[in-house]
Order: C-alpha cells, then structure tokens, then sequence
C-alpha cells in the first residue's frame, strides 16, 4: 500500500497534482491521463465517460472533443463538470470541479493539427454517438474523407475543439490501511486556495 503523502501537500494544488501526476506517469499505468468526466443533460441526470488530459496549467485542465456529442451539448447547456483520476498502482484517486470553458480556435488548432493523421480524419468521419446502421456505414465514411483530403492538409472540423475546466475544488485522495484514507481538499476562495483535511 502507498504511503502517505498528505502531510506535506504543496499549497499549490497544481504545484500537487504536477507532482502526482507524474508518478503516474512513471507507474504501470498505460494511461495515466484517462480520467472520468462527469456532466448533467438539460434535465439535470448525469452522464459520466472516460476522456483524456491533454494538458494542464494553473488555468485549468484541458481535453477535446466533438462539441456536437452529448457531452459537448451539455456542456453548453450547464457549464460546469467533474473530472476523477484513479491511479490503482499508486491507490491514489484526484476529483476535480469546477465552470468549464471553450478553449480558443488557435488552441484547439493547434492541438488538433498535432494529432497523427487517421485521428483527424476520424474526427470529420464521425459524428459521435449519432446512429449507425453498421460498422460499414462508419467505413464508408473514413474512406471518402480519405478521398477528399487525399495527401493534403486537413483542417480541423468547426464542431471540434477542446474544453478547459477551471477548477473551484480539488481533492486528492491517499487509500491508508482500514479505510482510514488521507483526503486533503483545496478550495478555491477569492482567487485563494484554501486546504482542508476531510474525514475519510
């Protein structure tokens, strides 16, 4: 079982989460930057999908998507989510939250444009979550995107960018023996971040 590292928690939570961050990226773990994303429809019934991190600052933290897709409409609708990390090798979990954001067209550009080629066709071939009659129908739609970008530059759907979260909360979380488990929790208070130890 990991140790604790709660006790000397930087009081910077970005400052912590750089430090955790990368010894899950120095653990077994194949994606250490999958994490859970968590909205609510027009409704308010939530949805919960795992994406990727691809990027964070003191301004928040940063993923991409079809803006169209469920999570992007709601997202427009209620701008505001959670995100969770579970590093299992480490016993370690991070839960953040906070007002979600648009990220710029030169920083969604940017990003996409950095992404291998079969990705960014895939971005124009699907429309996600919409319906399928088959696997075919996708196909088909890879192949003539394939046809018209040919060997050329392919420029980036106007449906797709990314989403910046910029957290109000965040909790980091320490598994310890008989469920007595570390959390410390920073909240964010007039442009202050405040800790605070939680009960387990």
């Amino acid at each position: 079982m990991a140790e604790s590292s709660c006790f000397d928690m930087d009081p910077n939570p970005f400052l912590q989460f750089e430090r955790w961050y990368a010894d899950a990226c120095g653990s077994s773990l194949s994606m250490p930057n999958a994490m859970t994303l968590a909205t609510v429809d027009e409704e308010g019934h939530p949805n919960a999908r795992m994406v990727l991190l691809k990027g964070f600052s003191d301004h928040g933290f940063d993923f991409f998507t079809n803006r169209l897709s469920p999570k992007g409409r709601e997202l427009a609708v209620t701008p505001y989510a959670s995100l969770v990390f579970w590093w299992e090798p480490l016993s370690r979990q991070v839960r953040i939250r906070g007002p979600v954001s648009q990220q710029s067209d030169q920083e969604s550009d940017t990003y996409y444009q950095s992404r291998d080629r079969g990705s960014r066709i895939g971005a124009w071939a699907s429309q996600q979550s919409s319906l399928l009659s088959g696997r075919e129908e996708l196909e088909a739609s890879v192949k003539y995107y394939q046809l018209k970008f040919g060997d050329g530059p392919i420029p980036r759907p106007p449906y797709w960018g990314g989403f910046r979260l910029s957290p109000t909360a965040i909790e980091f979380w320490q598994e310890q023996p008989f469920r007595l488990h570390d959390r410390m929790r920073y909240r964010k208070v007039h442009h202050a971040w405040i800790q605070e130890r939680l009960s387990p």
